[in-house]
């Protein structure tokens, strides 16, 4: 898994770079409780990497978006604290980044990515 610094970099260097006017980065880590409370152990992530390749050619689409670069670690001794997932978004304007930010965290969340949580 690429850091998130390598994928700003990356970014950086895209040809239409010099339209951006802002990268968005999104940073899912482990969190030591689940969201009904109970402990964590650790976790494991699942990825339909066909259906991450269709949401990201769609979201390139969207008016002032340059580049969107996603990264998941795909694994089952995922600890409390380590990467789950990068999201970076380059784009024109504020509104736009935010945006495609948000609807492509949020598919990837219902339709790429599957976890299991092990529980303490």
């Amino acid at each position: 898994m690429k850091t998130l610094t390598a994928l700003v970099d990356e970014v950086k260097g895209h040809p239409d770079y010099a339209k951006a006017g802002m990268i968005l980065c999104h940073n899912g880590v482990v969190r030591e409780t689940s969201r009904d409370g109970r402990k964590v152990s650790g976790l494991a992530v699942d990825v339909d990497w066909q259906k991450l390749d269709e949401i990201i050619a769609a979201q390139k689409k969207r008016h002032g978006i340059i580049e969107i670069l996603v990264e998941i670690n795909e694994g089952k001794d995922l600890a409390i604290g380590d990467d789950v997932m990068y999201i970076v978004v380059a784009g024109d304007v504020r509104e736009t980044v935010l945006s495609v930010l948000t609807d492509t965290l949020n598919q990837i969340k219902a339709t790429v990515t599957s976890k299991t949580e092990y529980f303490t």
